[in-house]
């Protein structure tokens, strides 16, 4: 098994910490849905290729009682109907801002983020898929991910 290029939880704790804090603000206090959040963790996770990622939020999905037609269906969610448009906006969204070079974001996902979330469930939308991004951009460049050091050591990530 390899090892982790650094502990990157025992260098900087504190820079860590305030992620994870962020990520607790995320979770309760947006009062967006908790599967929206996951959705979005995972469709991120998924264009990221983060391993560590997309089994943490496919297990925090099924946690929540999503069907597996539904986790399983979010890296090709457009031709699934099992989206609520609400969703579905989310996730073109994410798509947008994970891949952010491919046309800054176009109008069009962004008027159709807004006909479904408020301003301030906008900006934390944005805030969780830039979150998952930087867990996701961890996770992979340092090396905390199944199959690359001890399942210990992937602990460490939260994202």
């Amino acid at each position: 098994m390899n090892n982790p290029r650094l502990k990157y939880g025992q260098l900087v704790p504190n820079g860590l910490a305030k992620m994870t804090a962020l990520e607790h603000y995320l979770n309760t206090e947006t009062g967006l849905e908790a599967t929206l959040l996951g959705f979005v963790r995972l469709r991120a996770s998924l264009m990221n290729g983060c391993e560590y990622c997309i089994q943490l939020h496919s297990g925090e999905l099924k946690k929540l009682n999503e069907t597996a037609e539904r986790i399983a269906g979010v890296g090709d969610w457009r031709a699934s109907e099992a989206y609520t448009k609400r969703e579905r906006a989310a996730l073109a969204w994410t798509e947008a801002v994970t891949n952010i070079q491919d046309g800054h974001a176009p109008d069009a996902v962004y008027d159709e983020v807004r006909a479904h979330f408020s301003e301030v469930e906008t900006v934390n939308l944005t805030l969780t898929i830039t979150t998952i991004n930087a867990w996701n951009r961890i996770a992979i460049s340092l090396g905390r991910y199944p199959g690359h050091g001890s399942s210990t050591q992937a602990n460490e990530v939260k994202g």
